[in-house]
């Protein structure tokens, strides 16, 4: 060490960055010193490498949820990152940990907002993004968020494992149920609250495939869209919440167990990691490898 740039130095540009010893060393060494230059040129420096990373695949990462000590409002949001092993990194877990807190107290509307809500430490999402990225060397996304509020209703959410969680709207405040409705949705995954919710589109595609199905058997047309009629009943019964089986109970509909507790859902959000990304297939020894090499 250059006898300008000493080890305390060094020590508090760490602290202060959160960046490697031998990356402080050379940034005092190049700025002779100079503590705030130093920040100024790493800050610069991780902007170029957050740049560099943001076309690379994100699909993992962790599901952060939050519901207010009132249970008037609920917040989520998935957070993504190239692989499990930084997703469990303690520096990436809090930053999810602090984008879910903020959410729950400010309303923001879309993904600009997002990038400059203001977190604790008083550093908007987007610069703790963008310097995570330079920390931990992956793609970091925020992909998505939801946050509800209510005035009369109530709020619940449940999280998987941090990579299934979801979020639950009431009529009525009641946190038990709501935490059993929103489990009962990560399990059984409806895309809807209730049938009035299917999309007509939908409908009829599903009974197009119904009623070629039901031709098949031969049997006459008024036969044919009683089965139909059948069918789509049955759909219904599986792709709404309110008409699916309750997963601690069968033999109840969550839209009676709901009913039962003098309640209704309102709205769902369900968030699983990766859903709908394209995923690099690495193993476990390549991802720890990756890290090493920094790529």
């Amino acid at each position: 060490m250059s006898d300008t740039i000493s080890a305390a130095m060094v020590k508090e540009l760490r602290e202060r960055t959160g960046s490697g010893m031998m990356e402080c060393k050379k940034a005092l060494v190049e700025t002779n010193g100079d503590m705030e230059l130093a920040i100024e040129n790493m800050r610069k420096s991780g902007l170029a490498k957050a740049d560099k990373k943001s076309g690379r695949i994100a699909a993992e990462g962790i599901i952060g949820v939050k519901v207010s000590d009132d249970g008037k409002t609920v917040a989520m949001a998935d957070v993504n990152c190239e692989t499990d092993f930084v997703a469990k990194a303690d520096d990436f877990v809090k930053f999810v940990n602090d984008i879910t807190i903020a959410l729950l107290n400010t309303k923001i509307d879309n993904e600009e907002q997002l990038a400059a809500m203001v977190l604790a430490d008083g550093q908007t999402v987007e610069e703790t993004r963008r310097n995570l990225i330079a920390k931990l060397g992956e793609n970091i996304t925020v992909r998505r968020f939801e946050r509800y509020e209510t005035a009369t209703g109530g709020t619940a959410c449940y999280l998987h494992g941090n990579k299934i969680g979801v979020i639950v709207e009431l009529t009525a405040a009641n946190p038990e149920l709501g935490k059993d409705i929103a489990m009962h949705i990560a399990a059984s995954k409806p895309i809807c609250v209730s049938e009035d919710q299917v999309s007509p589109e939908v409908i009829e595609k599903e009974k197009e495939i119904f009623k070629a199905q039901a031709a098949e058997s031969g049997k006459s047309a008024d036969i044919i869209e009683k089965m139909v009629v059948g069918r789509i009943s049955k759909f219904f019964a599986e792709v709404t919440l309110l008409g699916q089986p309750f997963i601690k109970d069968d033999k109840l509909t969550v839209g009676k167990l709901a009913a039962s507790k003098s309640n209704s859902v309102v709205r769902f959000t369900r968030f699983e990691v990766g859903e709908g990304i394209e995923k690099k297939e690495e193993n476990f020894a390549e991802e720890v490898m990756a890290q090493v090499r920094g790529s």
